[in-house]
């Protein structure tokens, strides 16, 4: 399989990683080079700026890719809420170009749970989206442009975490940036009252890659942790496994701070993940066990208290 992967940041570089290594040949696109994290051999790159009238069409043909996965366009919240216009013409431009020119090419589109507001819960498939911030109504947009193609997937993502080394320019994820944060001795504020349901890196690239192969896929499909946890409660489990100072770990309200402009709760269930024939079996992880998982791998053993 031949897979173009639109988006070279954290989820994008991992995605294409693992096709590579299960003997596709996938190829990352983006505007600018993917930075080197030491998480692996990079795949091959070209630059895209998948906005731009005709790009993405001559990136098919340069790469021949049957299969596209989309994982671009600009994710942080508070920037999309202070850049409405930029962050909507990132994603839904970019929808329009895709499909002008993937015809009938399998297209996985990762999108967010902020396309809901916190009054729906932990909506499943069925429950109609309401986003509330400029990212959610930007992803939804894409969405919506995108849906019309013969073989499209619309993967909406809970909160994405794992490993990212101490010396990356930019922590991606939420995970990432508490552990360094601990281990240098420096504070982690963290909103009590915004619940999620964080999916691990790894369960969303097999997801992710099952998808991109199936002949068959569901064409929305939403893919939350099985756990509930408060963005303080899990810095709070981190801090304990790390062995850090509780007090290190500073909840307050989400209002008070860079989280004000996603909903109380981004969580997400799935009426299809495990019923549905290509994703039945590729259950993610507890958010402890990740958690754990992590830090094994990539944390020097010191002793942490069980739960």
């Amino acid at each position: 399989m031949r897979a173009l992967v639109v988006g070279s940041g954290f989820v994008g570089r991992a995605v294409a990683r693992r096709m590579a290594g299960q003997g596709d040949e996938a190829v990352l696109a983006s505007r600018t080079p993917p930075l080197s994290h030491g998480d692996g051999s990079a795949p091959d790159w070209i630059r895209l700026d998948i906005t731009e009238e005709g790009a993405f069409g001559r990136a098919l043909e340069e790469t021949r890719a049957a299969t596209v996965v989309l994982v671009h366009g600009p994710s942080d919240v508070t920037w999309c809420e202070q850049h409405p216009e930029e962050a909507m013409h990132g994603h839904a431009e970019a929808a329009r170009q895709v499909v002008r020119a993937a015809g009938d090419r399998r297209v996985v589109f990762i999108s967010t749970d902020n396309v809901f507001d916190a009054d729906t819960g932990a909506p499943n498939e069925s429950v109609p989206p309401r986003p509330v911030n400029a990212y959610g109504r930007a992803k939804l947009a894409a969405e919506r442009i995108l849906a019309g193609l013969p073989a499209v997937t619309l993967l909406r993502v809970s909160l994405i975490y794992g490993w990212e080394p101490a010396d990356s320019p930019k922590w991606l994820n939420f995970f990432a940036a508490c552990v360094h944060r601990l281990r240098a001795g420096e504070p982690v504020t963290a909103p009590v009252d915004q619940w999620t349901t964080p999916v691990l890196l790894d369960d969303v690239v097999e997801v992710t890659t099952s998808l991109a192969r199936a002949q068959a896929p569901p064409r929305l499909l939403h893919l939350g942790g099985p756990d509930r946890i408060s963005r303080a409660d899990w810095a709070a489990f981190i801090a304990e496994q790390l062995g850090a100072a509780p007090h290190l770990v500073v909840a307050k309200p989400r209002a008070n701070g860079r989280y004000a402009h996603r909903p109380a709760s981004t969580c997400l269930s799935s009426a299809l993940l495990a019923t549905h024939r290509v994703t039945a079996g590729l259950a993610p992880r507890p958010v402890r066990e990740g958690s754990r998982l992590l830090l094994d791998r990539h944390v020097s053993p010191t002793p942490r208290s069980s739960v």
